[in-house]
């Protein structure tokens, strides 16, 4: 598996916690550069942080959602800096929330161009979306892990809804196994 790993990529982790019981997003868009709170536009705040790179959105709730992290552990990273100067506003907050990812979206190349009429009959149609004429990838729904993979012919593929990195792992290497079974690659 240490050969796969290093053809994945993982392009976003998006994740939510919860870092108080009540925030003031006009005290924190007032007191933090870097924010964007747009309420009749969106009813979250919008915290942008140049390192980690991420978005981190910020409800009244107390609820935050983090993206655009490479990993998890830029994630953990990303919130506790938005919690820490949260507090530094006068609020109370949690810097060290119980976190929970929602999506990975990783990438990886299979090296070789594919044949996506072929692979979509082999994978079986009650499991793959393929319309060319809508959309030049093809889209396979795995139950184990449970993502979504979008296949293009070119061998490039994007893995969508995994909440680990394996789960993007496993993903690629059973449509590889599927693949070269059936003799498509």
């Amino acid at each position: 598996m240490a050969e796969i790993k290093s053809q994945i990529k993982i392009e976003n982790v998006v994740a939510s916690t919860s870092i108080g019981e009540e925030l003031d997003l006009t005290a924190i868009a007032l007191a933090i550069d870097g924010t964007v709170y747009e309420p009749e536009q969106f009813p979250g705040l919008v915290y942008r942080l140049k390192d980690p790179k991420t978005a981190t959105l910020l409800f009244r709730s107390g609820k935050v959602v983090c993206t655009g992290a490479k990993n998890l552990k830029d994630v953990k990273r990303a919130i506790k800096k938005v919690a820490t100067e949260v507090e530094k506003t006068g609020m109370i907050v949690n810097k060290e929330p119980d976190i929970k990812v929602q999506n990975i979206v990783a990438t990886s190349d299979l090296g070789i161009e594919i044949n996506l009429n072929a692979i979509a009959i082999t994978l079986g149609l009650e499991k793959v979306e393929y319309e060319p004429e809508q959309f030049p990838g093809m889209v396979y729904r795995l139950d184990d892990p449970k993502v979504v993979v979008l296949l293009f012919g070119s061998g490039k593929l994007v893995c969508t809804g995994a909440r680990k990195p394996e789960d993007a792992e496993r993903a690629v290497l059973r449509i590889m196994d599927k693949l070269t079974e059936a003799d498509l690659m």
